[in-house]
Parts: C-alpha cells; sequence; structure tokens
C-alpha cells in the first residue's frame, strides 16, 4: 500500500532531475551564506544545481510516458527497438537523419540509416527517455527545437536532425 497517489509519483519521476538539481542549489546556496572554504564549495553547488535544473527540464519536457509500444535500449551507441510488431537496431554514429512522425497516435521517431529501412520508435515507448542522451550526442542538434516539435505533435514529418553533407563526404586535407 503506498500513500503516494500514481499521478503524483508520475510527476516527480519526470521531473526527478530538476528536483535534485533544486536540492543542491538550495545546499548551495545555504553554505554559500557562510565563511571560508564552506563558501566557495557553495558557489560551486549553486552552479551544478543551476546546470542541473536546465537539464532537467530539458529531460522532463522530453519525457511524454511509457505506457507505449514496444521497449528501447540504447547500449555502447547503439539504439534498438524491440516492438510488438517489428523493430531493430541503429548505430547512432551512422545516423543521417532524425525525424518525428505525429501522423501516428503515439507519434513515432523515425532514425535513418544508409543502406537500411527507417527504424519507428514510438516516443512512449518504454525506456525511450533514453534517446534524449542519443540524441544529445549528435553534431550541431537543436535540443530546443525538437522539444518544441515533440510538444506540439506536428501533423506532418518534422526533420528533427540531418547529418552534415561535409562529414558525409568525408573530410579532405586541401
Amino acid at each position: 500500500m503506498s500513500f503516494i497517489r500514481p499521478e503524483a509519483r508520475a510527476m516527480v519521476a519526470q521531473w526527478r532531475e530538476a528536483l535534485l538539481g533544486g536540492a543542491v542549489l538550495l545546499i548551495g546556496l545555504w553554505w554559500a551564506s557562510g565563511f571560508g572554504v564552506m563558501k566557495w564549495l557553495g558557489i560551486g553547488l549553486v552552479a551544478i544545481g543551476a546546470v542541473l535544473i536546465v537539464s532537467g527540464v530539458q529531460r522532463a519536457r522530453f519525457r511524454t510516458g511509457q505506457d507505449g509500444p514496444g521497449m528501447v535500449q540504447v547500449d555502447e551507441g547503439e539504439v534498438a527497438y524491440f516492438g510488438p510488431l517489428n523493430g531493430g537496431s541503429v548505430s547512432i554514429r551512422s545516423l543521417s537523419r532524425v525525424v518525428l512522425d505525429g501522423r501516428s497516435t503515439p507519434a513515432v521517431w523515425a532514425l535513418y540509416q544508409p543502406g537500411q529501412a527507417p527504424l519507428h520508435i514510438p516516443v512512449t515507448a518504454a525506456g525511450a527517455d533514453a534517446l534524449f542522451d542519443a540524441f544529445a550526442s549528435l553534431d550541431n542538434i537543436r535540443t530546443e527545437h525538437m522539444l518544441s516539435q515533440l510538444k506540439a505533435t506536428p501533423n506532418q514529418p518534422v526533420v528533427i536532425w540531418t547529418k552534415d553533407d561535409r562529414d558525409s563526404q568525408g573530410r579532405r586535407l586541401h
């Protein structure tokens, strides 16, 4: 028997990084009001807490639920999706395009890799929040654009990220 409502537990789970950042920030402010070494440690904790809050808010906005079909696993640069009807895996390093397709319910991430069919992952699949770190590792991704499109749930496919053409052609010495 739990004394915490499921809705409250889900909200705390969604915002856990931001709440942790707030706690670190408050401890840092308390220590920064002191003297000597504690003051400098407190200032450092304030900076760390602020960074945790900002990244926690982004992660919370990325989480859209865990009740969708299938399961996502991100391990050593490989994104794997195990779905009820399909599945597959793609290497993060060889991705050429990331698309958010809101035409289905729930919306899906379409991950494109040259020479393979796109991997479609529902945004509400179990473990889909791990895609945030995978997407954050992509060069020149616009995180705020991705989060705003995810919230808007467009009714057509939206390109979130594409690989730079110079990288796909290879780098030259001259």
